[in-house]
């Protein structure tokens, strides 16, 4: 069942579907989830706050709110009952600030769209890893290579791992790169993750090492490996 006509791809119970709709708040949660769509959010976000802005609308009509105006005075209430229902099963403290961030920021831009302002994001994007080393290398993966956003953000997850690597062991410039620092690290990173995960890894950073011979930021094609046990890839896994 299709959440509204918002998205393809962001799918509910019918049920809950059918319940949002009889919301007296639906059109604004729908045109919600369209800005959060067209800004790029996860479809995680979008799931985690659906069930809290009809929650919140429920809660907004029991105190009287008869206009989205009126709702806003109650957005700090209604943050501290969801986080006194939902915010003891966290098992972590970043579990209870995501709790937090999708009740309040969520409940607040909802109502800032419907209400024709500005609407305030809670997070900034943050930057590429390796972006002053490898300058250009996402506007590749996204101009040249034709990857989605979803693609882009396991580089960045992958190559924030291999970032932090460098700089606790005191490497400030890709042309100190070679293959036993490729070693080292592979060595390292490897018993903390799934052979899947290993291999996509391994797929990101051979790209990232050919985009850097082919700019002239290392002298050497360092994505070149042979299969022998010092090298720090094995097998023919291609790039995406």
């Amino acid at each position: 069942m299709e959440v509204f006509s918002c998205s393809k791809i962001y799918y509910f119970r019918p049920a809950t579907v059918d319940r949002v709709r009889a919301s007296w708040l639906a059109p604004q949660i729908e045109s919600y989830l369209e800005w959060l769509e067209a800004h790029r959010y996860s479809r995680l976000v979008v799931y985690r706050r659906l069930p809290l802005l009809f929650h919140f609308a429920e809660f907004a009509q029991k105190k009287g709110c008869k206009d989205v105006a009126s709702c806003k005075s109650y957005i700090k209430e209604f943050v501290s009952q969801w986080l006194e229902q939902h915010g003891a099963k966290a098992k972590s403290a970043v579990a209870v600030r995501k709790h937090t961030i999708d009740a309040e920021c969520g409940v607040r831009q909802m109502l800032q769209l419907a209400c024709k302002e500005p609407v305030t994001r809670n997070r900034r994007r943050r930057p590429f890893p390796l972006e002053s080393e490898v300058p250009g290398f996402a506007e590749y993966l996204r101009s040249e290579r034709g990857f989605a956003e979803s693609t882009i953000r396991n580089y960045c997850r992958h190559l924030d791992e291999f970032a932090r690597y460098l700089s606790q062991t005191g490497i400030t410039s890709f042309s100190q790169l070679s293959a036993a620092v490729l070693a080292a690290f592979i060595v390292q990173y490897r018993p903390k993750v799934a052979p899947r995960t290993r291999l996509g890894f391994c797929c990101h950073l051979r790209v990232l090492l050919r985009f850097c011979h082919r700019e002239g930021i290392t002298a050497r094609d360092l994505s070149v490996w042979d299969d022998s046990a010092d090298e720090p890839f094995s097998g023919n896994s291609s790039p995406p």
